[in-house]
């Protein structure tokens, strides 16, 4: 696992990119696509809230980014054929899709695997896992258009080693990595999309509060400063680099954390 927080992205480092970000409309997906919009890339809000998404709409555009486009998903409740609508909305109207990044998570609850509600479980489960499997594989083909696609699956330290009480959560994020394994794998040396997972570190978002609800967030880097691991996943830096782990933040000496937006 590697940090690339130093890095010093060029302005220009996503000009002309068409990027997916699920989970567009607060916290780390926000600030993800207002900053790919603010290096050049135009982007495809996905999200459950669309007032949400026309605000990051609107913040784009007031900042001179290229005109977004809105698509409102809820993951917990979409069907395969809507994300194949997507991907042929995305088609008509682009072509290609040079980046996705998988944001959009659900938390479930801190609770002990004994006591665990098992719908709550299985909520967690299509969000988190089942719903981003199905939109790669119906944006696969839009992917595999691009000269250099990047898929970014968010992760978590929960994922790649397990805590008591974390649940659902944990579990998803296991599977997770292994999809981004499998992906990786069966892509490489035939294509020119790689794929691999970031985890956000403990970032100030609401997920974040609710894990830990007696946390200072103060004390926490905040969604636009962890940025620059993502744009060096999402531009032609990481050209080379695929199936690997990556942390957007150096470990944290107590309680490592996690995020997703």
């Amino acid at each position: 696992m590697e940090c690339h927080i130093d890095y010093q992205p060029a302005a220009d480092l996503l000009e002309g990119r068409v990027i997916l970000v699920t989970g567009a409309g607060d916290g780390i997906g926000r600030a993800a696509a207002r900053c790919f919009a603010a290096h050049g890339a135009t982007l495809i809000l996905v999200g459950r809230t669309l007032a949400k998404l026309e605000a990051v709409y609107d913040e784009i555009e007031v900042a001179g980014g290229p005109q977004p486009a809105i698509f409102p998903l809820n993951f917990e409740g979409a069907t395969s054929k809507e994300y194949h609508e997507l991907a042929g909305t995305l088609s008509r109207e682009f072509g290609r899709l040079d980046g996705l990044l998988h944001n959009a998570g659900l938390l479930g609850d801190m609770a002990a695997f004994a006591d665990y509600d098992l719908e709550l479980w299985e909520r967690v489960m299509h969000v988190n896992v089942t719903g981003p499997l199905w939109m790669t594989q119906a944006l696969l083909p839009l992917l595999q258009a691009s000269r250099d696609a990047s898929v970014i699956l968010t992760s978590s330290s929960v994922g790649r080693k397990a805590r008591a009480k974390w649940g659902a959560y944990a579990v998803s994020k296991f599977a997770t990595e292994g999809f981004m394994q499998l992906l990786a794998d069966e892509l490489v040396g035939t294509s020119s999309v790689r794929v691999n997972t970031l985890n956000p570190g403990a970032t100030r978002t609401a997920m974040r509060r609710r894990a830990y609800p007696e946390e200072d967030p103060t004390t926490l880097r905040t969604p636009d400063a962890i940025m620059p691991t993502y744009l060096w996943l999402m531009g032609p830096d990481s050209r080379e680099r695929t199936g690997e782990a990556f942390d957007a933040q150096p470990p944290r000496t107590s309680r490592p954390g996690h995020a997703a937006g």
